[in-house]
């Protein structure tokens, strides 16, 4: 199996903000473009999304589908890739003092992927993973900046002192 975990230097529920929005799945998943729900459901179970995977001039739909979520602890996405079968992406996000750890852990699961599963595919998977992982830490991060803060809406008495202008 391939299992890689990054320290992500933002809250949980930041982290959790950007896991929970299929728009920005093509951001952080390396391979993916252009994510968008099929329906208003993610990430309920069964909930699914669709993606291009773009391969030279070519592109085909690809569509990951929610198996497991329980708030704030696991997501678990099965990705399906036409002729090479599914994939099992478990997802686990873990308070880390005041940032997030993040482990994921994928491996084939079903189709032609599943039966030739072998340690080079795991060690390909580990590199798409070094980029992935990476690439979320920065969606968070950019994503957590573009929020408006509460303490910029809030009156100069209500800011905490030092903070007021």
């Amino acid at each position: 199996m391939a299992i890689r975990h990054q320290v992500i230097e933002q809250s949980p529920e930041a982290v959790w903000a950007v896991l929970l929005n299929p728009a920005l799945y093509s951001e952080w998943v390396v391979g993916t473009t252009d994510s968008r729900p099929l329906d208003d459901q993610w990430p309920q179970v069964d909930a699914a999304l669709e993606y291009s995977v773009p391969i030279g001039p070519l592109s085909y739909e690809g569509r990951t589908t929610v198996r497991r979520y329980e708030p704030h602890r696991w997501l678990e996405l099965e990705a399906h890739s036409g002729r090479l079968g599914t994939a099992r992406i478990a997802i686990e996000v873990r308070p880390w003092g005041g940032h997030t750890l993040v482990i994921v852990d994928e491996h084939p699961l079903r189709g032609l992927g599943g039966k030739l599963h072998t340690a080079p595919l795991d060690l390909l998977i580990q590199l798409r993973h070094r980029t992935m992982l990476p690439r979320l830490a920065q969606t968070v991060e950019r994503t957590t900046h573009q929020a408006p803060s509460a303490d910029a809406h809030a009156s100069p008495e209500a800011r905490p002192p030092g903070m007021r202008s």
